[in-house]
């Protein structure tokens, strides 16, 4: 097979950040998807339906003239969250979802969930109206294993919300474990989980092997080969409680090429190519549309996407910029390793 034409692809999980940031990297994503579910950690983050309408227009506004991109908006969970004021964005339409973020997890992190008593009524109210919870699935405790967050956030906080919130539906975002493909795989309708694009590309062994590379640096952290085998699998099964999360997170160089530096990996320019080169070595081309472009609305129940893309592959390997240019300074692109032959035909 040498194209494949698809319902135009979602991102269910992106970072686009403000500012001159956003205006930055907002054509990026815009140029293959119609639509992605915006992450709220902002700072401040956007809490409240007047901050998500807020955060839409300023996104609106960094589009390319006659963009046609949705941006789907999210609210970040705190401790202090009005279970009205969320129950009234989601009823207007603006919100889709509600993202959880322990604590500390990862970046602009520190308004998350400490005490999950607190966001009881929360939960709550959206197990009552249907509006899905997004997770970041890792415990911040310090005497837990930074490659064990994600098992250890499974058994002891994930799993107990589920079951003390019947009717709740989730979606555990970045899968990067075995443990959290199994856990997805063997629950009902309720539960969904997205894999990110670089999450099928690179285990610990990229970041580490030969000197640190900052820009395979991310949180849920890359863990064993293992691992990202059982992403693979899952990803290119047909399951259709997995679809296409990203979790493109842009910094700047400057951010991440340094003593201390951020955690994100930028893929929103080049996903859909990876996706192919991934999905045929896999030999499981066909599944590439449930995952990028079906599964991800079915759950969130949303109409699939009326327009279409083609990707189609030759025998000249894909090119693209190593960074992308923002006003708030470069970003670099996700380096796959290998050359990828798949293009999206424009």
């Amino acid at each position: 097979m040498s194209t494949i034409t698809l319902p135009r692809p979602d991102d269910w999980h992106l970072h686009l950040r403000d500012g001159a940031m956003l205006e930055g990297v907002a054509p990026e994503t815009a140029r293959d998807f119609a639509r992605a579910i915006i992450m709220p950690n902002l700072v401040p983050p956007v809490v409240r339906g007047d901050d998500a309408a807020a955060y839409r227009e300023r996104i609106l506004k960094a589009l390319p003239e006659g963009s046609d991109f949705e941006p789907l908006m999210t609210l970040y969970l705190t401790e202090k969250t009005d279970p009205q004021d969320v129950a009234q964005a989601a009823a207007s339409g603006l919100v889709k979802a509600v993202k959880l973020y322990p604590a500390g997890a990862t970046t602009n992190s520190d308004s998350g969930v400490r005490d999950f008593d607190k966001v009881r009524g929360v939960l709550e109210k959206m197990a009552e109206i249907g509006l899905p919870l997004c997770v970041h699935g890792e415990v911040t405790r310090p005497e837990v294993d930074i490659f064990d967050r994600e098992a250890v956030f499974i058994e002891t906080v994930l799993d107990p919300i589920r079951r003390k919130t019947p009717g709740l539906r989730v979606v555990m975002e970045h899968i990067t474990t075995k443990d959290g493909v199994d856990y997805v795989a063997a629950q009902g309708d309720d539960m969904g989980g997205t894999i990110t694009t670089h999450h099928l590309i690179i285990n610990r062994n990229h970041i580490l092997v030969g000197g640190i590379k900052p820009h395979y640096y991310c949180l849920p952290v890359a863990k064993r080969e293992t691992h990202r085998l059982a992403l693979v699998e899952a990803a290119t099964s047909g399951n259709p409680h997995f679809f296409l999360g990203t979790d493109s997170a842009p910094h700047v160089d400057a951010a991440k090429e340094t003593a201390c530096g951020c955690a994100g990996c930028f893929t929103a320019t080049h996903t859909m190519p990876l996706l192919a080169h991934v999905f045929e070595a896999a030999g499981a081309l066909d599944n590439l549309e449930g995952f990028a472009s079906r599964n991800g609305p079915n759950f969130y129940r949303l109409p699939v996407n009326e327009g279409t893309l083609t990707l189609e592959k030759t025998d000249q390997p894909n090119t693209w910029p190593a960074k992308i240019e923002t006003g708030a300074g470069p970003v670099t692109l996700f380096d796959p390793g290998f050359p990828v032959h798949w293009h999206v035909k424009r």
